[in-house]
């Protein structure tokens, strides 16, 4: 299936951050780092998943519990929304400017030192996070669940990390007491590079011959595959046949390219058919990122979600175990040409923010700004965003009728799904 995620991809997979050189850094001796609870050796954690997008429970210095995004390279714990400390403001060391994917400029935050995070068994003590000024990336509005930040490698780094996608469950285990079994999946080689995991295991067919990638293995990602043309000394050619589209989100603003077919890929030795790939533009992704070491794109969890992954970074490999049922689910791509913006409480309010021209949806009449209430007879209050796209990407030709509420009235509107790619 594909969601929402698209429009919230490389969320900030590529952080980089730097402040004053005048400034006082945090010593070292104050950064004690993770450990779980109680000295016991693992601990489960459940989780959300919303637009493909592995959401957890956490809570800072006893505060409510607040839901990050579980992303297996952003190098520092990330407060999105700013807002939520305003009652009990953090203690701030100094600030910093965030460099990150998307076309606008370069962002500024504040760092808070010394802090408690709770998520389940695990625990962070002493622990530094970097707040944004403003919540430029308005997460919340696009996953349609409240989204109060970011965070993932530290965890990733220190533990054995275990993502069950059908069991919406998380193990995370002391990397001395995990051992492989094959029963477990393969196992492939992973390398490290500035926070981020990069495997060598995919390769892509176009047609007329395979050709083997380096890529990021990103949960931050709701997308499958993302392929950069713009650095790559080896790019995949462009599909014959490719939609524009905004693929997401990054630290600097809209991230906008195309959207085309691969005719396969091989993960290790699985095998999977018609991949929806993403190609963003270089001026919003691969000109912003020149540090970085080569690479052909990244996998995120639209792909990864069909496997049980093991991720064991100090021993610098993934396992992975196929979930049969899933192999040979499509991937798809929204088919009614609507893009849908949350808010209101609890961001279960739901209006149309962009319109492909030509679409199923532009045709019926709908408009920007509309607010939806019905789809199929459904009341859009017992919906996620994420059930929603479900509606509006499963089944060709299927007719889909909405109520929306414009300016005080209410239209209806009936069109028939249309594979846009």
């Amino acid at each position: 299936m594909k969601a929402v995620v698209l429009v919230i991809g490389m969320l900030c997979s590529y952080l980089v951050a730097w402040g004053d050189d005048h400034h006082q850094r945090t010593p070292d001796r104050e950064r004690y780092g993770f450990y779980i609870a109680g000295n016991r050796t693992w601990t489960r954690i459940p989780f959300k998943l919303h637009s493909n997008l592995i959401i957890v429970p956490v809570q800072i210095n006893g505060s409510d519990t607040l839901q990050f995004i579980l992303d297996t390279g952003v190098g520092n714990t990330l407060i999105t929304d700013p807002t939520i400390f305003q009652k009990r403001p953090l203690t701030l060391a100094r600030k910093v400017k965030l460099i990150g994917a998307g076309e606008g400029n370069n962002l500024t935050a504040s760092i808070a030192i010394n802090n408690d995070l709770k998520m389940g068994g695990l625990r962070a003590s002493h622990h530094n996070i970097v707040i944004l000024d403003e919540d430029i990336l308005k997460l919340s509005e696009y996953v349609g669940t409240p989204v109060h930040g970011i965070f993932g490698y530290e965890v990733f780094a220190n533990f054995v990390v275990n993502v069950d996608f059908q069991r919406r469950e998380i193990m995370i285990m002391q990397p001395k007491k995990y051992h492989y079994k094959k029963r477990k999946g393969d196992r492939y080689p992973i390398t490290i590079h500035d926070t981020k995991a990069y495997t060598d295991a995919l390769s892509v067919y176009d047609g007329e011959k395979s050709m083997p990638l380096r890529v990021v293995l990103d949960t931050g990602a709701g997308h499958a595959l993302l392929l950069d043309r713009s650095r790559s000394t080896s790019a995949v050619p462009l599909p014959a046949k490719v939609v524009r589209a905004q693929l997401g989100r990054g630290l600097n603003g809209v991230i906008n390219g195309s959207l085309g077919r691969i005719e396969k890929i091989r993960f290790g030795r699985f095998e999977l058919d018609n991949i929806l790939a993403s190609f963003p533009d270089s001026s919003a992704f691969g000109m912003k990122l020149v540090d970085m070491p080569e690479r052909q794109g990244n996998v995120g969890c639209e792909l990864l979600r069909r496997f049980n992954v093991t991720f064991n970074y100090p021993e610098r490999y993934i396992v992975m175990k196929p979930v049969k049922r899933l192999m040979h689910e499509t991937f798809e791509h929204d088919m009614s040409g609507l893009e849908l913006r949350a808010k209101g409480e609890q961001y279960r309010n739901y209006y149309i923010g962009k319109i492909i021209e030509g679409s199923p949806a532009d045709l019926a009449g709908l408009q920007e700004g509309d607010e939806l209430m019905f789809v199929n007879n459904n009341s859009v209050s017992n919906l996620t965003i994420s059930d929603i796209y479900k509606i509006l990407q499963k089944g060709e030709g299927k007719e889909v009728s909405v109520l929306v509420r414009r300016k005080g009235e209410l239209v209806v509107a009936t069109f028939a799904l249309k594979r846009l790619i």
